[in-house]
């Protein structure tokens, strides 16, 4: 049974297998920018099993009010497929339905366009919106 617990005191020992099981190196070989991002987020949602090991979770930032943006949202690979990346974006969704724009940028892969399409969410390009980001500071 997953336990789903919303702003979990989430240490970075906790955090960096889940990162490291679905090799997002860019937070993983930058373990103090990911502890600082986790100590500024707005919301997380972690999944839990049994033992109480994080299985996933789910990282947005924004306002409460104009904006929300998913920036994280992981399931290690063992317990993918079993519906916990769609019930932390349900439960995330639900929390946050009177804000104005919800927004989150992701691969373009089938499989992920169609998880996010599965819950609601359309793409800026359907909208006739093209989406920008500033690299140059990297």
């Amino acid at each position: 049974m997953i336990r789903y617990v919303e702003n979990p005191v989430v240490t970075l020992e906790a955090i960096l297998p889940l990162y490291e099981a679905v090799g997002w190196t860019n937070y993983t070989q930058n373990p103090t920018m990911l502890k600082e991002a986790y100590k500024n987020s707005l919301h997380i949602l972690a999944a839990l099993n049994e033992e109480g090991k994080l299985v996933g979770v789910l990282r947005a930032v924004g306002d409460r009010a104009s904006i929300l943006f998913i920036q994280d949202i992981l399931v290690t690979p063992e317990y993918q497929h079993e519906g916990i990346g769609t019930k932390l974006l349900q439960l995330t969704l639900e929390k946050y339905k009177n804000v104005y724009q919800i927004q989150l940028a992701t691969d373009d892969s089938t499989k992920t366009v169609s998880f996010y399409e599965s819950n609601g969410f359309t793409s800026l390009t359907s909208l006739n919106c093209v989406s920008f980001i500033y690299t140059g500071n990297k």
